[in-house]
């Protein structure tokens, strides 16, 4: 098969510089995505993301503020911060998430098992085959805000995500919101 990229004929998609962060940056540069917390809330762009998913976790009541107890195995936590780009190269968004870092979890006593849905290559190739031969229509979801919808039965304590302290309550964990 012969395709672009081994005819030499395959062109590097150039960034847009409509972006204010994209103008100093040359087209073969990317924005550079902070490792830590504290390199995030330098950047204002990293602040505002953080805060709507704080804000969209607070809204979803993903967890209640509790006393801490030194028997309760407390889950750390960190944020994820990725520089999402349109098709085109140009910027979309600036995306942090919090990540309860789970590997701190005992089982039997934080939880019994673990469960994580992913969708197969091979499922995703079905289903748009699927689409093509039967004229369906396909759109993308991208999810702005992605928060817990399992159904916990064991009860689960986070510490305060970096930067968003509650000062009223500030040796408060989260209690993460059970099923009944």
């Amino acid at each position: 098969m012969v395709t672009r990229s081994k005819t030499g004929s395959l062109k590097p998609r150039a960034l847009s510089t409509k972006h204010p962060l994209l103008c100093a940056l040359s087209t073969t540069t990317q924005i550079p995505t902070p490792t830590t917390f504290k390199q995030a809330s330098k950047i204002s762009q990293w602040q505002q993301a953080m805060r709507e998913e704080f804000n969209a976790l607070q809204q979803n009541q993903t967890w209640t503020l509790a006393p801490f107890h030194p028997s309760q195995n407390l889950v750390r936590c960190k944020r994820a911060h990725r520089v999402k780009y349109k098709s085109d190269g140009s910027l979309d968004r600036f995306k942090a998430r919090l990540v309860a870092k789970g590997f701190h979890q005992q089982e039997g006593l934080d939880h019994n098992e673990t469960f994580s849905p992913v969708a197969k290559p091979t499922i995703i190739r079905l289903i748009l085959s699927l689409a093509v031969q039967n004229d369906w229509s396909v759109t993308q979801l991208d999810v702005s805000n992605a928060f817990l919808h399992g159904h916990l039965q064991e009860d689960i304590f986070m510490v305060q995500p970096p930067g968003f302290l509650d000062p009223s309550k500030p040796q408060h964990v989260c209690k993460l919101k059970r099923s009944h």
